[in-house]
C-alpha cells in the first residue's frame, strides 16, 4: 500500500494497521475499496461529486437515517468518522468510510422467490422502522428524482431540441409516452395535497443493494443510502418490483423474453406487505401496482431522453445503447399494464 493511501486512511478513526486496498463491487456511481487491517475489514469509497454534488447533506442524511435504524436494532451501514469528526473527509476528493459487513452476499439478479420475499419483508420493515423519522429533516440530494411529470417534461424538452437528430429514429416511442403523460401524476400530485405521507425512502431499490446472508440466504442489511430522501414508500416498492421480476435483462433486445414474472411478485409483496401492515395507509396500499408501472415507465422515459441527448447520462456500451434500454422498458410497461389487474388483486389478499 502506497503513502499517499496510507495518509488517507490515516484521516479515519479505523482499528489496526492498513494491510490492504482492492477494488470491491459492481457501482457505477462511487469508486468503492475493501481496506483490511491487521484487526478488521473496511469498506473506502470516494464518492462522486458530479452525481452527488451536495456531499454533506448526503452523509448527514446517511447518518440520520443509519443511527435511527440502529435504535431500532436493525444491522444498517456504520459511518466511520474522520479524527476531526467528520462523516467524510475532502482531500483531492471526497472519501468516506463504512465497517465491512461480514459474511454476507448480494445478487445481481432473484429467481427464487424465497429470496425475493426476504428482500421485500427488509425492503418493508426499512419503511415501518422509518415511519416514526421526520423525513423533512432529510436534504434532497438529487431534486424531482422520482417526479416523473417533471421527468417527462425534460423529455419532451429533448424531443423539441433534438440536438442530435434522433427523434426520426425512435417516433413510435415518443408517441408511446405522449400517449401516457396524463397517467404520471398520481404520487407526485397524492404527495403535494397530503393525501400521501411523505416518508423516508431509499430511491434504489434493487435487489443488488442488499445484503444477504452467506448461509441463510435471509436479508441482513440494506445498503447504498446515497438516494435516501424524503418520498413515498410506493416508489421503492415499484423500484425493486421494476428490477427484480422481470423476466429478461434491462437492456433486452429480443421483447418476446420481456414480461412480469407474478410468482416473483407475489413473493415481493408478500414480504413487503406483511412488513408494512403497520404503518401504511389505503391509499398507499391502492398505488402499489400502480408504482411498479410508474416507475418502470420513468425509467423508460429518462433512457430515451438521454438518447435524444447524445448519452449523457447513463454509461452505455455500444451505439444505441439507451435506445435499446428504452425499448426494453416500453415492453415492460406492456406487460405490466396487461398483468395489472391481477396485481391488484394480490396486493388486496395480501
Amino acid at each position: 500500500m502506497d503513502k499517499k493511501t496510507k495518509d488517507l486512511l490515516g484521516k479515519f478513526n479505523i482499528e489496526g494497521e492498513p494491510i490492504s486496498i482492492t477494488p470491491y463491487g459492481e457501482g457505477h456511481i462511487n469508486q468503492t475499496f475493501l481496506v483490511e487491517t491487521d484487526k478488521k475489514r473496511y469498506l473506502l469509497q470516494r464518492i462522486n461529486p458530479f452525481v452527488m454534488p451536495n456531499v454533506e447533506g448526503l452523509m448527514e442524511n446517511i447518518c440520520r437515517v443509519t443511527e435511527h435504524l440502529k435504535k431500532k436494532g436493525t444491522e444498517t451501514l456504520s459511518v466511520i468518522f474522520t479524527k476531526d469528526g467528520k462523516s467524510f473527509y475532502k482531500g483531492e476528493g471526497y472519501y468516506r468510510v463504512y465497517d465491512f459487513i461480514e459474511n454476507t452476499v448480494t445478487y445481481q439478479r432473484i429467481t427464487d422467490e424465497r429470496v425475493f420475499e426476504n428482500i421485500g419483508r427488509a425492503f418493508g420493515t426499512f419503511q415501518n422502522q422509518l415511519a416514526d423519522f421526520n423525513a423533512g429533516l432529510l436534504v434532497e440530494v438529487i431534486p424531482n428524482f422520482h417526479n416523473t411529470p417533471d421527468r417527462f417534461c425534460k423529455f419532451e424538452q429533448a424531443v423539441k431540441n433534438d440536438v442530435k437528430n434522433r427523434a426520426a429514429t425512435c417516433s413510435e416511442e415518443i408517441e408511446f409516452f405522449k400517449e401516457r403523460k396524463n397517467t404520471l401524476g398520481k404520487i407526485v400530485e397524492g404527495l403535494a395535497d397530503g393525501s400521501i405521507p411523505l416518508r423516508v425512502t431509499h430511491n434504489d431499490t434493487k435487489v443488488n443493494n442488499i445484503l444477504m446472508d452467506a448461509v441463510t440466504n435471509d436479508a441482513r442489511a440494506i445498503v447504498d443510502l446515497d438516494t435516501v430522501m424524503p418520498g413515498s414508500m410506493t416508489y421503492d416498492f415499484g423500484d425493486a418490483v421494476r428490477s427484480g421480476a422481470n423476466t429478461a435483462k434491462e437492456d433486452e433486445r429480443d421483447l418476446s423474453k420481456i414480461t412480469i414474472n407474478l410468482g416473483l411478485f407475489k413473493a415481493y409483496a408478500k414480504g413487503f406487505c406483511g412488513a408494512v401492515k403497520q404503518s401504511i395507509t389505503k391509499k398507499e396500499k391502492d398505488l402499489l401496482a400502480y408504482s411498479v408501472y410508474l416507475m418502470t415507465i420513468e425509467v423508460a422515459i429518462r433512457f430515451l431522453t438521454d438518447y435524444l441527448m447524445g448519452d449523457v447520462y447513463f454509461r452505455t456500451k455500444y451505439e444505441n445503447h439507451n435506445l435499446i434500454r428504452a425499448k426494453a422498458q416500453i415492453q415492460y410497461v406492456k406487460e405490466i399494464e396487461n398483468n395489472m389487474e391481477e396485481m391488484a388483486k394480490i396486493i388486496r389478499e395480501l
